[in-house]
């Protein structure tokens, strides 16, 4: 059987399944070489009891998938650009950010999640609007000293955001559009969709704080306190937009002829940087064997999770990149089955592929 087939039928079985669970309403799972994409799988509905199906243009909110398709692949060219140093202080590039021991922090601790900063605070609720929300980011002090833990933490992303908007004199969307998306030919890979494309967004939750159910804009409250725009959360993008991405990466950082990073920069983000401390590489994340990469990729993959209900894991090594896109927070966030599905999804990918280059190799 064809290893695309083969693809194909597992990610159904385990898909459909996960449906009847009811881990989700809906889904669409990707899964791909360098070269080419070998399978697309969707089940299910973009809502409970909808009709909608969903497929390679769906648009899906992203959540902490921002963090990596955006923030973290614009630091990534600033960086290999020379414009950005990972060793500098965050005042270097943020004055305005003060505060005892703040001085220490540096743009490397902000995206290895090691600032000191505290994971989560709720601006939507403790502020109005989004100057006050950034404002009250800014005055946020550090809980611990820098590099003493690892800590995810919403906060110091958003900082890193500034930092990029700073450098370029761009906003984040409109840099990421002109030097990231653009170039990849990711024309459905946007912030704030417009009203006439929310027919084909997955909704997210029933949300209590806004009084209605998600369905075009960001589900993260605080990336919506914030304007919808930010570098946390607020993508929104479909299968077939980060089929692509994930295919620049396995490339080195080209695609089509466009180049968008650099081999060295991605290598030098992608690993993680004390494993014995933690697993977290610059913005991204590496397997442990414990997350969302399943049990099989090797140690030179890297991915990361958004809180929707979405996931992408790159595994040079194996040349596979392995895509999940979800609305598992519909109607509600207190549903997690999309912890177990993430993970048989990423080792039922793995085992085929392996399965098909092992085949492959006796026959020859």
């Amino acid at each position: 059987m064809r290893l695309e087939v083969r693809l194909a039928d597992t990610l159904r079985t385990l898909l459909e399944r996960a449906v009847r669970d009811s881990a989700f309403p809906g889904a669409i799972a990707v899964v791909g070489s360098r070269t080419a994409t070998l399978a697309t799988v969707a089940a299910g509905h973009l809502d409970w009891g909808g009709s909608v199906v969903p497929d390679e243009r769906t648009l899906w909110d992203l959540a902490s998938l921002t963090k990596v398709i955006g923030t973290t692949t614009a630091t990534m060219r600033l960086v290999s650009e020379g414009r950005l140093d990972l060793d500098a202080p965050v005042q270097q590039y943020l004055p305005g950010w003060t505060g005892p021991g703040k001085e220490r922090v540096t743009i490397r601790n902000l995206l290895l999640h090691t600032a000191g900063l505290r994971a989560h605070r709720p601006l939507y609720t403790e502020t109005g609007d989004a100057a006050s929300a950034k404002s009250l980011v800014y005055s946020t002090p550090l809980d611990t000293i820098p590099g003493a833990r690892t800590l995810y933490s919403d906060l110091g992303i958003i900082l890193m955001g500034d930092v990029i908007e700073t450098l370029t004199g761009e906003t984040l969307d409109g840099y990421l559009e002109r030097t990231v998306f653009g170039p990849l030919g990711m024309r459905e890979t946007m912030f704030r969709p417009a009203p006439e494309l929310w027919p084909r967004v997955a909704p997210t939750e029933i949300d209590p704080w806004r009084g209605r159910h998600v369905r075009g804009e960001v589900h993260d409250e605080n990336a919506f306190r914030l304007g919808g725009v930010a570098p946390h959360a607020g993508l929104f993008s479909t299968a077939n937009d980060l089929a692509r991405f994930a295919r620049m990466y396995l490339n080195g950082g080209t695609l089509d002829g466009a180049r968008v990073l650099d081999s060295a920069t991605i290598d030098l983000f992608t690993k993680a940087a004390s494993p014995t401390f933690s697993t977290r590489a610059l913005g991204w994340d590496t397997p442990d064997g414990r997350n969302s990469a399943g049990t099989l990729m090797s140690g030179r993959a890297f991915g990361h999770t958004g809180f929707t209900g979405t996931s992408i894991w790159i595994d040079p090594e194996a040349d596979v990149f392995v895509l999940l896109l979800t609305n598992r927070v519909n109607p509600t966030r207190a549903n997690s089955r999309i912890i177990a599905v993430r993970r048989a999804v990423a080792d039922a990918a793995i085992s085929v592929v392996r399965a098909s280059s092992s085949s492959s190799s006796s026959n020859r």
